[in-house]
């Protein structure tokens, strides 16, 4: 199985192009079991999740399919995408300035930025965010949004805006210790019974109406050095709950980077600029990475 190792700022996956593959190596590249393994830092390569590169629809370049490091699926991913669709242009024979990626939440369309003939940085029309309950998906009347809802744990209490970029996301501003926040209640916000299918939660800390700085505990993958659609909802967020502007750029501050996230007027669209970065690239026989022992 050949692969290559992308990273957008830090949030770092293998990309397996399996247009053209059939058979056991498009199986093992898509197996939660094998991705699993294949994500292990220690006994694996190494990754935030495996993206499998898969034929699109009619009028899509490709698509996109997310498996995170413990084996589930995601239906987006922000960082996956822009790497993915860097992966199409400077390898993939996707020369285009616009490629269209069919994903879990739509089709999305990434603006190319070439430097010296390779995609230097990706804008991705992000779609129109999902703002009512039964979209997220979360507990509560489906036509209502959740915005400041008061969610306490541990004895914290924090003010809960959810919003959906295709995959879930529950956004708290807080005023400082993002990080502290992220690692040691973000896993039971990720599995609160508001979620049914679990959510991404954010911890963000409000700079200006034009900067945010943002901790994410990822949804099957836990604290990573970015999140796209975090960034995207989290401005989403700050934008409902008057902090931001629609219309204006926000520069968002995760721990591996920046990332510029714009909510269109009316919540028409998203848009996500970003870098993506090449690694390395790999070739290794999926039945020969073991899972970790189990103690």
């Amino acid at each position: 199985m050949r692969f290559a190792k992308y990273q957008g700022l830090g949030n770092d996956f293998l990309v397996v192009d399996l247009r053209d593959v059939r058979g056991a190596d498009a199986d093992a590249a898509q197996d939660p079991a094998i991705v699993k393994a294949l994500c292990d830092r220690q006994f694996g390569v190494g990754g935030d999740g495996v993206l499998a590169v898969l034929p699109g629809d009619a009028g899509a370049d490709a698509r996109m399919r997310v498996i995170n490091s413990d084996g589930s699926e995601a239906e987006m991913c922000g960082n996956g995408i822009r790497c993915v669709a860097k992966d199409l242009y400077d390898r993939g024979g996707v020369r285009k300035e616009r490629i269209a990626i069919d994903t879990g939440a739509g089709r999305l369309v990434c603006a190319i930025t070439d430097t010296g003939g390779v995609a230097d940085t990706v804008t991705v029309e992000m779609g129109a965010p999902r703002l009512l309950r039964g979209e997220i998906p979360m507990t509560g009347p489906a036509n209502e949004r959740c915005v400041e809802q008061p969610l306490k744990i541990d004895n914290i209490e924090l003010q809960i805006t959810a919003v959906s970029m295709g995959n879930p996301h529950a956004v708290a501003f807080v005023p400082d210790n993002q990080m502290k926040l992220a690692t040691t209640i973000g896993p039971s916000v990720e599995n609160h019974a508001w979620f049914p299918k679990r959510t991404n939660a954010e911890f963000a800390r409000v700079i200006s109406p034009t900067e945010i700085e943002l901790v994410v505990w990822e949804r099957g993958c836990g604290i990573t050095l970015a999140c796209g659609t975090g960034a995207c909802a989290t401005v989403v967020a700050a934008v409902v709950t008057g902090r931001a502007q629609e219309g204006t750029d926000v520069l968002v501050h995760l721990p591996g980077g920046d990332l510029t996230i714009t909510v269109l007027p009316g919540f028409s669209n998203v848009l996500m600029k970003g870098p993506a970065r090449h690694v390395f690239d790999g070739e290794l026989d999926p039945q020969r990475v073991s899972p970790r022992p189990v103690s």
